[in-house]
């Protein structure tokens, strides 16, 4: 693994790992599941993204517990570093129209995910059908 200095992608965590992390529940139905880990010394950043229907996908959102809604946000800078490209999706940030939300679940008392120090969600309808959900966690 080297010295433990420097960050690589997971080999063999996908999806599955992301989503076990974070607690959440990839809905049934969904199309287009990834998901990836970025292994850091600190911290290991979890990615899940799949496409599902505008209703479920803000109620993954809220159930999350973010305090505030989803929202759009003004997005001048690129993101710090490209998480979702390697899953050969887009940045959402760089997507017109993304709405975010995010929440520090201990901070809001979600003992669900209390060994979860971030979770964000990025929703970008397509249609009513098709919407993509990126979530990005650590």
């Amino acid at each position: 693994m080297g010295n433990g200095r420097t960050s690589h992608w997971g080999k063999g965590m996908g999806a599955a790992e992301a989503s076990a992390f974070m607690k959440v529940k990839v809905p049934e139905g969904a199309k287009e599941v990834k998901g990836a880990v970025r292994v850091n010394p600190q911290e290991d950043i979890h990615l899940l993204s799949f496409v599902t229907d505008e209703k479920t996908a803000v109620r993954v959102a809220e159930d999350l517990r973010p305090g505030k809604s989803l929202r759009t946000r003004k997005h001048d800078l690129p993101p710090a570093a490209e998480l979702f490209g390697h899953l050969g999706l887009p940045e959402p940030q760089s997507q017109k129209g993304a709405r975010w939300a995010g929440v520090c679940p201990p901070c809001a008392g979600d003992m669900r995910r209390s060994g979860v120090g971030w979770i964000e969600i990025h929703v970008l309808e397509r249609d009513a059908d098709n919407t993509r959900v990126y979530m990005q966690a650590f």
